[in-house]
């Protein structure tokens, strides 16, 4: 969920992104991952926006995980066979605040291989500086600041004040959606108006995916159950087809 709403900020909002992290307010496009390779390509928590000068690569993490100073090298490889010319910017941006020192990461290593990229902990960045652009209000209450709440609340008016309902709707929702990692759910819902949020189609999309998540998590287990495959597209709402590709990985991966 929280990938999800990353993502679609970035893609949506290209132009703030840049203005924060390069320095000036160009409008970038997104490259798809399987531009970058005929092999599958983790692409959740990953985006792509490229410019006529350079590519920015961003990684949305809530919490560190031991692969990624690898996937750096990997995508920044795979941009190079793409365009060896383009330079390129990889940035880790950590969402929720940890001890962990696998945040402080900035680079790969193995024999005669060495990658560095850069790393952004949310919650040591401004929170103010988040509110300055319409894009990145959603992070102001993951930042630094005396009160997460009253954060939440300045974020919230700002938005209120957008013009356009369909921006002022997705962006109060990602808001909301984001605030929950830092906020009990009772805050968020007082300060987020929630009527705004559902009308928003980024919370729409993101929790319908959640439920179709839950219902392939159902049928997985019913698979390997032993039940019959048209029960279990009956029952979880699921196509039968749908189901049938959830048999074919289930028996890949026990081979």
């Amino acid at each position: 969920m929280y990938d999800d709403t990353c993502r679609f900020l970035a893609e949506h909002f290209s132009a703030d992104f840049a203005s924060w992290l390069l320095g000036e307010p160009i409008t970038l496009t997104e490259i798809q991952p399987s531009e970058l390779s005929l092999d599958p390509i983790r692409a959740d928590a990953l985006i792509l926006l490229e410019s006529a000068e350079s590519v920015l690569h961003l990684e949305f993490q809530t919490l560190p995980k031991d692969d990624i100073p690898f996937r750096m090298l990997d995508y920044r490889v795979r941009m190079y066979r793409k365009d060896p010319t383009k330079p390129m910017r990889q940035v880790v941006l950590y969402l929720k605040q940890t001890t962990s020192e696998r945040v402080y990461q900035t680079n790969f290593s193995i024999e005669c291989t060495h990658h560095e990229f850069e790393v952004i902990r949310i919650w040591e960045q401004p929170a103010s500086m988040f509110l300055q652009y319409p894009g990145l209000i959603p992070f102001a209450v993951l930042g630094q600041s005396a009160d997460a709440e009253e954060t939440l609340r300045q974020a919230a008016q700002r938005l209120d004040q957008l013009s356009d309902p369909t921006t002022k709707a997705n962006l109060m929702a990602a808001s909301g959606i984001l605030a929950g990692l830092k906020l009990d759910d009772e805050i968020v819902n007082r300060i987020v108006r929630r009527d705004i949020m559902q009308e928003s189609s980024v919370y729409r999309s993101i929790f319908a995916e959640g439920e179709q998540k839950k219902q392939r998590e159902i049928a997985t287990n019913l698979l390997r159950a032993g039940l019959d495959i048209n029960l279990i597209a009956s029952s979880t709402g699921l196509s039968i087809e749908e189901v049938q590709q959830l048999q074919q990985q289930i028996n890949t991966s026990q081979n």
